[in-house]
């Protein structure tokens, strides 16, 4: 196939390029570079011997996107594009609904236009909310709790309505946990713009110099050692669900959604840990008060996506934590240098 990765220069989708190309398929890349570099696209076909064209421009720019989808004869898009950082979206919710929700609706209606009505999208665990049950499976309830979860779950309705609507469209909803982790090359990897939002890249950043010390939000949990426990799984099994998921669409009209994950959590502490092994020496950190809205526990039940897709994730913490090491190591301060 033909497939278009919107936002396909950042982590997550340099990475699903990789195993596309990889697989035998062709991909083109539309990416505004907000948060993500072309030198990732650089590597990605440094690391597979084949070209990701680079289309530079924004989703919600229609005349765009249906010029792209049509030139280049597309026949499929993975969709990764949109702003992600909680805290951002609850200070600028504005942004998160015109960008991520609006800019969809502009995708869609020229995909619709092209008639390319086949999409993998980027969803999130967040839109479960802070369910008080775990292992988190799809036929929860949503009920995502700040601006970035809401739009996820209006894209999420948006796609099942316009596959309910007109039986031409085939939508697959993957809801990720927490990807972590690089390619083994050490090429590619996680460079988040300015404080990063999340466990792994910010102790990366730790362990680098890049920063004095990790923050432990709370270690007063009812967990075996009090700190937060959340699914981590690697970004190229992440990758590698994608790839299932678009294949399954081949062959299959609707609207269907999974959850991709370990199945298992791993604490703040165990992360730290882990990623210390990596390292080979200790990480500083402290013990500061909770982040309001944290769940204790948090992980997927991926049962559904083995059954239906053949997918499960085949990569332990001490692979991610030494993976992601390597490309911290490899690049210190990102693509920049």
């Amino acid at each position: 196939m033909k497939v278009l990765l919107t936002g396909g220069a950042g982590y997550i989708g340099s990475h699903t390029a990789v195993v596309l190309l990889e697989a035998g398929h062709d991909v083109v890349v539309l990416d505004n570079l907000a948060n993500s570099s072309p030198e990732s696209l650089v590597r990605v076909a440094e690391l597979t011997g084949r070209e990701a064209p680079l289309v530079v421009g924004d989703i919600a720019d229609r005349k765009l996107v249906e010029r792209t989808l049509r030139d280049h004869g597309i026949d499929a898009v993975i969709h990764f594009a949109g702003l992600k950082a909680v805290g951002e979206s609850v200070a600028k919710p504005l942004d998160y609904y015109t960008n991520n929700t609006g800019g969809t609706l502009e995708l869609l209606h020229a995909m619709d236009a092209a008639q390319v009505r086949t999409i993998v999208f980027s969803s999130s665990a967040t839109v479960y909310g802070a369910p008080e049950q775990v292992p988190l499976i799809e036929k929860m309830e949503l009920d995502a709790t700040n601006p970035y979860g809401r739009t996820k779950e209006q894209i999420e309705d948006i796609l099942t309505d316009v596959a309910a609507a007109d039986d031409r469209w085939r939508v697959a909803l993957l809801r990720y946990f927490n990807p972590v982790g690089a390619h083994p090359s050490g090429r590619i990897g996680e460079d988040p713009t300015g404080i990063p939002n999340n466990l792994m890249p910010f102790i990366a950043q730790v362990a680098v110099g890049r920063r004095e010390k990790l923050v432990v939000f709370g270690d007063d949990y009812p967990t075996p050692d009090g700190t937060c426990i959340r699914d981590y799984i690697h970004v190229l099994d992440l990758a590698a669900g994608h790839l299932a998921a678009l294949e399954f669409l081949a062959d299959h009209q609707g609207r269907h959604s999974w959850n991709l994950g370990t199945g298992h959590g791993s604490s703040v502490y165990e992360v730290l840990h882990a990623f210390e092994r990596a390292v080979g020496r200790p990480i500083p950190y402290e013990v500061g008060p909770r982040r309001p809205g944290d769940a204790p526990v948090s992980y997927a039940d991926p049962s559904a996506a083995l059954a239906d897709l053949s997918w499960s994730a085949s990569r332990g913490l001490d692979e991610m934590c030494a993976d992601h090491w390597r490309w911290q190591q490899q690049n210190p301060h990102g693509y920049t240098g």
